[in-house]
């Protein structure tokens, strides 16, 4: 709901264009009760995300910075309520570790309720810095839901007493790749070429990309 003015709808179809994979990721278990025991479950999806940045304009939002399609890999859980706020930190320990092993300069933001969508009961984002730009981009937004979500779609499960409660729904970016593809070719450009992190090495075949002569 809180995507919803900049999700790109086609009426006559009655569809839409995702903004995010953590809405089919989510809607998976719509309307379910799940067993207890199953708990946690764990998804992931890499998709196109597609969004109308209806509002953006100006040079803040040129380029990278606003994208109406771009790819994400998405983390979701959906957990027993009691261990909503572990996840949520294991969440966020996941995305740091990324950002490590890609060697890139990032700082973690816990947001304060101004600043975080009104469907999230705790939020952390994560930002890269621009070399280009001087400024941070996020690249990441890991965000604890509590029962908004699940109690919207009904996704449940039966306690040891036999009563059905709400599961807890979680999130997280891992990670904005249009944003992290520049951080690692602004941050990591020298005189001969672009340094790549130890952990792409096998991914490209070398230390470093050539520039061309």
């Amino acid at each position: 709901p809180d995507k919803e003015g900049q999700m790109y709808h086609m009426p006559a179809d009655g569809f839409y264009m995702i903004p995010t994979s953590e809405v089919p990721l989510t809607n998976i278990y719509n309307n379910e009760i799940v067993k207890e025991e199953s708990l946690p479950i764990k998804m992931t999806a890499f998709t196109p995300c597609f969004r109308r940045e209806a509002g953006s304009f100006g040079a803040d939002v040129r380029g990278l910075n606003r994208l109406h399609q771009f790819d994400k890999v998405e983390i979701v859980q959906l957990v027993h309520p009691a261990k909503s706020y572990d996840v949520l930190g294991e969440m966020v320990n996941h995305v740091e570790r990324l950002l490590q092993f890609l060697e890139l300069p990032y700082r973690i933001l816990r947001l304060c309720g101004g600043d975080m969508s009104f469907t999230s009961a705790l939020t952390y984002d994560f930002e890269v810095f621009s070399a280009a730009q001087q400024k941070w981009l996020e690249v990441s937004s890991v965000s604890n839901f509590e029962t908004f979500q699940t109690n919207r779609m009904k996704i449940r499960y039966k306690d040891g007493e036999g009563k059905t409660q709400l599961v807890h729904s979680l999130n997280g970016s891992s990670l904005a790749l249009p944003r992290i593809v520049a951080a690692l070719l602004e941050n990591n450009q020298q005189e001969d070429g672009i340094h790549l992190p130890k952990a792409l090495h096998n991914y490209f075949g070398g230390a470093k990309i050539e520039l061309p002569k």
